[in-house]
């Protein structure tokens, strides 16, 4: 793993929800329990200002973090956060332990490459749509992949990628077990922009529409042309119509 992130905690002492709010308020400090590896929990307080730098990494939240408090160290993971729904605050965290003989369940997220190169996009002019940034592993914490690669460099249009193209680290498994048709989820995907299949489906039921009016109307639906001959009689029995309408002089 190429990122290592330590935090500082202290033990905390009092507990209920006037002295959390308190911690949080006068402190500035953040509630968190420990809990795991068939040990006690412990609830532990950390500083919110080290704790909200931490988070502005995505690794923080796949990897194995080093919990520094009372002169010992413990290796342990992010299990859960809460945030403040409308500030930019965290209100609570939970850590679970672990051990090198134990599998994790963890949420790791998927890293695209070659969507530069991608030639549903610079030759078919499509767009990539991503279905998943994350998958959810199981693995010993050795372990443990910092995220998961997927080469989409050759996606032509509308063409797809599943969890069954994921190239898995050694010693990692997906959670998600046999992927049959039901479970080989789309991760991306390459197609035309939503307006230009809309169009180019107009524009051919237009085309269609056209061709089948054209068709429908024939020369004996539209009845014999008029003759120069019958033309003419005609005008000429609509002239004598008229001179004799003509009053005598």
């Amino acid at each position: 793993m190429a990122t290592a992130f330590e935090l500082t905690a202290e033990l905390r002492t009092h507990s209920g929800k006037s002295a959390v709010r308190r911690l949080r308020r006068l402190e500035d400090k953040v509630p968190a329990i420990l809990y795991g590896a068939k040990k006690d929990p412990q609830s532990i307080q950390l500083t919110h200002k080290e704790l909200f730098k931490a988070l502005g990494h995505e690794a923080v939240f796949s990897h194995i973090l080093t919990l520094k408090f009372n002169d010992q160290e413990e290796k342990v993971i992010l299990k859960a956060l809460q945030r403040h729904p409308t500030k930019p605050r965290i209100l609570h965290v939970d850590f679970l332990r672990i051990e090198a003989t134990a599998k994790l369940t963890m949420t790791i997220p998927l890293h695209f490459t070659g969507e530069d190169q991608c030639p549903g996009v610079e030759q078919g002019g499509g767009i990539i749509s991503h279905l998943m940034t994350e998958v959810e592993i199981r693995c010993l914490p050795a372990d443990l992949p910092e995220y998961i690669a997927l080469d989409i460099s050759q996606l032509a249009l509308d063409q797809s990628l599943h969890l069954s193209d994921l190239q898995l680290p050694h010693g990692v498994e997906l959670t998600a077990g046999e992927l049959d048709e039901e479970h080989n989820l789309t991760i991306v995907s390459v197609h035309l922009p939503r307006v230009t299949q809309e169009d180019r489906e107009a524009e051919a039921a237009e085309a269609a529409l056209a061709a089948e009016s054209a068709a429908s109307v024939s020369p004996e639906a539209a009845g014999p042309a008029p003759t120069v001959e019958g033309a003419s009689e005609k005008s000429a029995g609509e002239a004598e119509k008229s001179a004799s309408a003509k009053p005598k002089e």
